[in-house]
């Protein structure tokens, strides 16, 4: 059986307790080793296989999984984060249809639930935004035209760009032409949940000079929208006295 992992966003206590189950009774473990944190390895039982799939292509990967398969083993694909974002899982998982093997996916904890953690946000503020964009910028992987970042801006929602952090100036350009103030807040988070994370408020305008001030250029998050600085948001109606809801009457 393959089980495809999301190792969560860096802390190795951060893996869903199914997660960190799978782990200890896999045979074979094919982890991302350019992002995922090693220490999650410690879960592993004696005599498990483990290989980084930061040195293999597709193809290799997936005859590692096919052998182990016909051996009836037990295989975890662990990914960064949440597999579902940026994953490149689905290529991984038609493959498999083909050869006729089974599969279960395990969700994690993706980056940017990492970095609000850490910063003790919340994106979905009342009259603030209500909804959240995961994106990234066009770099060596193009994107969709209709996607590209000066449309999404243009809804100055609560957005997280992620794979951009060396691109902040041009990010921050495209950013306030398609539609955010200068002004508006931004925050960088580098390895959230890790050890050596760093987080810093900034503004659009500031934000290349934050990245470069503390050499940030990969392995971090941008956090953009009014939500960021938690202000002159409204209280939420489910809570209010004056507002009923199925399990409590509003207050008389």
């Amino acid at each position: 059986m393959i089980y495809f992992v999301g190792a969560g966003c860096g802390a190795a206590d951060l893996i869903t307790v199914r997660g960190a189950g799978l782990l200890k009774e896999a045979d074979v473990i094919i982890y991302a080793g350019s992002l995922v944190n090693p220490e999650l390895l410690s879960y592993k039982k004696e005599g498990c296989q483990v290989y980084n799939s930061a040195t293999m292509t597709l193809e290799e990967v997936l005859a590692v999984m096919t052998e182990a398969e016909k051996k009836d083993q037990v295989t975890v694909r662990l990914h960064t984060g949440d597999q579902s974002v940026y994953g490149a899982v689905r290529e991984q998982m038609d493959r498999l249809d083909e050869e006729g093997i089974s599969y279960e996916s395990c969700p994690g904890v993706s980056a940017c639930f990492g970095a609000a953690a850490s910063m003790n946000l919340e994106y979905t503020l009342p009259g603030i935004s209500q909804t959240l964009i995961l994106t990234r910028m066009e770099g060596k992987t193009k994107v969709p035209e209709r996607e590209q970042i000066e449309s999404l801006a243009a809804h100055r929602a609560s957005m997280a760009i992620y794979l951009s952090a060396g691109m902040t100036g041009e990010l921050a350009q495209r950013l306030i032409e398609g539609g955010y103030p200068p002004e508006t807040p931004a925050a960088l988070v580098y390895k959230a949940t890790w050890p050596e994370e760093e987080a810093y408020l900034c503004t659009l305008d500031n934000l290349e000079d934050t990245a470069n001030e503390h050499g940030i250029t990969k392995t971090a998050l941008v956090l953009v929208g009014d939500a960021i600085a938690h202000e002159h948001y409204q209280r939420s109606r489910l809570y209010a006295p004056d507002f009923s809801t199925e399990f409590r009457e509003k207050s008389q």
